[in-house]
């Protein structure tokens, strides 16, 4: 990209690097009309609103848990987002459960943040520790794949985990960290969207992996589609109803937790630091900063002047960064020049693994399990005639 052709929005600081930006007479790009469009009808709600559909939430959260061991289950990282929501979750009286996914990379900072939670909350905590062969080999294959989203293991392997104790406990409220006010600008092309694809995974996998990944917590959008509108097991969003801020939540957290910062977004573990902070820039030219400081520009929280400024610093430190990298390159069991190769591999989208929604039998399964649950609330009267 020569330098008349590099353009940063004037609102935001997305820039070409977007492959889909566009910009208006003004400047202003197509993420921050998205923004405004989308996310600010939702933080511009009235208190009362707010108050009232928090508080309908956490109603309902009870009732489904009533006569039942725990209300919700609760992801729980050590960072801000679930950190802030185990505090709701105690100050409105919600029996939860936490659960940490321990996939080896966790920071002592994180499992520190978390030892503190859960004492002061007296939260139950159950660990699900992953088969780090099996895991690791995983996280392999995504490597040598070289596509774009090397965190879809954790991710695919989390949700499965927390659907597989809630189904077994009989809990069906999961509380969920997603919010518009930190995380709601994701450039398109920057992540893959389809985490809990199992043929994608799978197809990758067997690609490029080895031995098998029989222990580890996959799943697919068959079982998806059962757990929610079958078992009723349903993720819920509490931080859109209320004021969130990155930065009071902070505060609230030392002060209740002695909470620790570990720096970046996600930064709580080293290989998520690694990938963010080393790999997507130098190989992927993303610099996933510049999303994450867009929301919180739009959403009020930051200047774009201070955007700009953190945006001159390297994602964190250099020295932090070759540390990095040696630790997880010795853990995955990669040499040097073994890496140097995958960092120079040509990019490939998700898209040559192929989806589970290519297989027929998704489709015809698609089909029918709407139809029935069409009939269904229609024969109870959950969808009425005109």
């Amino acid at each position: 990209m020569n330098e008349t052709s590099y353009k940063v929005c004037k609102k935001c600081v997305l820039d070409t690097s977007v492959s889909d930006i566009e910009f208006d007479i003004n400047g202003i790009c197509n993420y921050c009309e998205k923004f405004d469009n989308e996310a600010l009808p939702l933080l511009k709600l009235s208190k009362k609103d707010k108050e009232f559909k928090f508080k309908s939430i956490i109603a309902d959260i009870k009732k489904k848990g009533k006569g039942r061991k725990y209300d919700c289950i609760l992801g729980i990282s050590g960072g801000v987002d679930s950190s802030y929501l185990a505090l709701i979750a105690k100050r409105n009286g919600l029996r939860t459960l936490l659960v940490h996914f321990d996939n080896g990379w966790n920071s002592e900072l994180s499992i520190n943040n978390i030892e503190k939670i859960v004492d002061i909350c007296n939260f139950d905590l159950h660990t699900v520790v992953v088969d780090w062969e099996e895991f690791k080999n995983l996280q392999r294959a995504y490597l040598k794949s070289s596509v774009l989203d090397i965190e879809v293991p954790t991710d695919h392997l989390i949700v499965g985990a927390l659907y597989s104790i809630a189904r077994k406990k009989r809990i069906k409220s999961i509380l969920s960290g997603a919010n518009v006010a930190t995380e709601f600008t994701m450039p398109k092309g920057w992540n893959f969207p389809m985490k809990g694809d199992y043929t994608n995974l799978k197809n990758i996998f067997k690609k490029y992996g080895e031995g098998d990944i029989k222990k580890l917590n996959t799943y697919s959008y068959y079982s998806l589609f059962i757990n929610k509108n079958f078992r009723q097991i349903l993720s819920r969003s509490l931080l859109n109803y209320t004021d969130y801020s990155k930065f009071h939540a902070k505060d609230e957290l030392k002060k209740e937790f002695d909470w620790v910062d570990y720096g970046g977004k996600h930064f709580e573990s080293i290989f998520t630091r690694f990938y963010q902070g080393y790999i997507l820039p130098k190989k992927f030219n993303i610099d996933k900063r510049r999303a994450h400081l867009s929301t919180l520009i739009c959403s009020g929280e930051i200047s774009r002047k201070n955007a700009i400024n953190e945006l001159k610093l390297p994602p964190y430190d250099i020295k932090s960064q070759l540390s990095d990298k040696e630790y997880v390159l010795s853990k995955l069991g990669f040499s040097e020049n073994e890496f140097e190769i995958i960092m120079k591999s040509p990019i490939r989208p998700h898209s040559d693994f192929g989806f589970e929604s290519d297989n027929i039998y998704y489709k015809i399964f698609n089909r029918v399990a709407y139809f029935i649950l069409f009939k269904f609330f229609y024969q109870f009267g959950i969808l009425k005639n005109n």
